[in-house]
């Protein structure tokens, strides 16, 4: 009777055993925990700079559609619209300056003028209606700064 009694212990100890290194402990399970942290910010920051990265390369492909659209109101109007007239001359018949009189807009499609990337209003300049310059302030929506907050210039495109 007693080896089987024996026999029974060692078998339910050999299970305690067994069901103790199944688990982990607690120090394993914060080492993991903070692995997991550590690599979890290293990648969030990868990607919050690939966002604002992509919004200055959309504010880029903006600024380029809006130079497509003002060569072709200079095609039809033989000058690009006036500083005071703005990019607004792109969607409807400017009533201000030097009324175009071959005006056959709107050159851009849909009723709003496009943003840049952090959605804030381009910037327009023009020189005597021979040249223009677009500029968007960049992520700090001031004038310079670098990196991101750099401003996007039309003449440096």
């Amino acid at each position: 009777m007693k080896n089987k009694q024996q026999q029974i212990l060692l078998k339910d100890s050999a299970k305690k055993d067994k069901l103790h290194k199944r688990g982990f402990s607690f120090i394993e399970v914060m080492v993991v925990i903070i692995i997991l942290g550590l690599l979890s910010s290293i990648v969030g920051v990868y990607l919050f700079d690939s966002a604002e990265q992509a919004k200055a390369d959309a504010t880029k492909t903006q600024i380029r559609g809006l130079e497509t659209a003002l060569d072709l109101y200079r095609l039809h109007n033989s000058r690009y619209p006036s500083t005071e007239q703005g990019l607004s001359a792109l969607l409807e018949k400017p009533e201000v300056g030097v009324i175009p009189k071959n005006w056959n807009g709107p050159y851009l499609r849909g009723h709003n003028l496009p943003e840049d990337g952090w959605g804030a209003a381009f910037h327009y300049q023009s020189v005597k209606g021979r040249t223009f310059e677009i500029i968007s302030l960049g992520a700090d929506g001031a004038d310079g700064g670098t990196d991101l907050d750099a401003d996007i210039n039309s003449s440096d495109l």
